[in-house]
């Protein structure tokens, strides 16, 4: 297993982002350009810098979809060489590794991972055979995909292991790391696991696999618990974490990259918390200011809209519009927005504008406020908002106001002159 980063990292402690959004984002019916998934590989893997390929694996595609999907898999593989390591992904079928391997091949720090059904829904489903024979035929094939080159590291989902036998599931995981496989990624599937049962199911088959096992978590968010399982996962041992930029998965998606990854980086107290007192996640600390423009660029490349509640990258994060915490903006949020993401502060209008609120808009836009004014500007811009129906009121409408303001003022000025 010399060369495998990502089993390294793992073994070492360290945190690994398994990105989705290129891959299984793909099932929330968007499409990423072959330009599109390089560079986002390549903006992802500078979040770490050098050791981007030690912190990120870039699900690139699924070549088996059609040749334009092979493509788009091969040049992200060429032309996101060295910032991240990246993954092709498969069917359990010996057609498809083939595939896979040779869409990845040739490049450094690549791999391929093979989807096999671990319950025996999914395998009568996916296979038409038991669980078990389902399993082993998935260890047959990577100890082929390593056959086939033993540069490309290989590396098992199974599919809907949550929803199966543990106990195989463990025994599948142990055989799979001793024919070769860098990581075991068990994939709740269905997205119905609560927290508690996702703690106890890593525990259980890391205990019936072994230390040598690396497992890893692939965790949906239709209960909305995708974060929070995760991060069971994460306090269960787990450093192999598959997460995707604003959720982006099949139906309600699964834990967003953004989230996880601010929330394991912002503040030590909070590492320490989930990953344990002695935790030392990083080969390189994440550059969180990075996550903002990363997040906007998947958004308008998917049409996937960032909205204001959405959270660490969404149009609110930063924003006032109320006046305490536009006097004390500490006490009204968790941490500093310019501070770790780079977001500057901003200062909005809405009907719940107070009059140092509106004095501050007004600054902004060129016009000091006299104490007679602001609150008369503060009662236009309650009116408006409900005038129009909408809580942010348009500041350019506002400015004009204003500019009547000084006309008038100017206009009683030369009147009594």
């Amino acid at each position: 297993m010399g060369g495998d980063l990502v089993r390294e990292s793992a073994l070492a402690g360290r945190v690994v982002l398994w990105e989705e959004s290129a891959r299984d984002g793909a099932q929330a019916k968007t499409l990423m350009t072959p330009d599109f998934r390089v560079r986002l590989a390549v903006e992802q893997g500078r979040i770490f810098g050098a050791d981007g390929p030690r912190h990120v694996v870039f699900a690139a595609g699924f070549p088996a979809v059609c040749a334009e999907e092979f493509e788009a898999v091969r040049r992200v593989a060429v032309e996101a060489e060295g910032a991240v390591s990246v993954a092709a992904v498969c069917r359990g079928t010996a057609a498809d590794v083939r595939q896979a391997v040779a869409s990845v091949r040739g490049t450094a720090h690549v791999r391929v991972m093979v989807i096999v059904p671990a319950s025996e829904a999914m395998a009568q489903v996916m296979t038409h055979r038991p669980a078990r024979e389902a399993l082993e035929a998935g260890v047959a094939l990577v100890k082929e995909a390593r056959g086939l080159d033993d540069q490309v590291a290989v590396d098992v989902c199974l599919a809907d292991a949550f929803r199966a036998d543990h106990g195989l599931v463990a025994t599948c995981a142990a055989a799979a790391t001793a024919a070769g496989a860098g990581t075991v990624i068990l994939a709740d599937t269905v997205g119905d696991q609560l927290p508690v049962d996702v703690a106890a199911i890593f525990v259980r088959v890391r205990a019936g696999a072994g230390e040598e096992v690396v497992l890893a978590s692939h965790l949906h968010n239709d209960l909305g618990l995708g974060l929070a399982n995760t991060l069971e996962a994460v306090r269960a041992g787990v450093r192999v974490l598959s997460s995707s930029w604003l959720g982006l998965a099949e139906r309600s998606g699964m834990v967003a990259t953004e989230q996880l990854l601010f929330l394991l980086a912002h503040r030590a107290e909070h590492t320490r918390a989930i990953l344990g007192e002695d935790a030392d996640p990083w080969w390189s600390a994440p550059d969180l200011t990075r996550l903002p423009a990363i997040a906007r660029m998947v958004s308008q490349e998917t049409g996937v809209p960032l909205s204001v509640t959405t959270p660490i990258v969404g149009t609110g994060v930063g924003t006032i519009s109320t006046g305490t915490p536009f006097v004390h903006p500490h006490l009204f949020q968790p941490y500093d927005p310019q501070e770790l993401l780079g977001i500057t502060p901003s200062v909005v209008l809405t009907h719940l504008a107070s009059a140092r609120v509106v004095t501050a808009v007004a600054a902004r836009l060129g016009h000091d406020l006299g104490r007679e004014q602001a609150p008369a500007a503060m009662r236009w811009v309650k009116t408006q908002a409900y005038r129009t129906g909408r809580a942010l009121v348009d500041e350019s409408a506002f400015a004009g106001y204003l500019d009547g303001l000084k006309d008038a003022a100017r206009a009683t000025t030369e009147g009594t002159l």
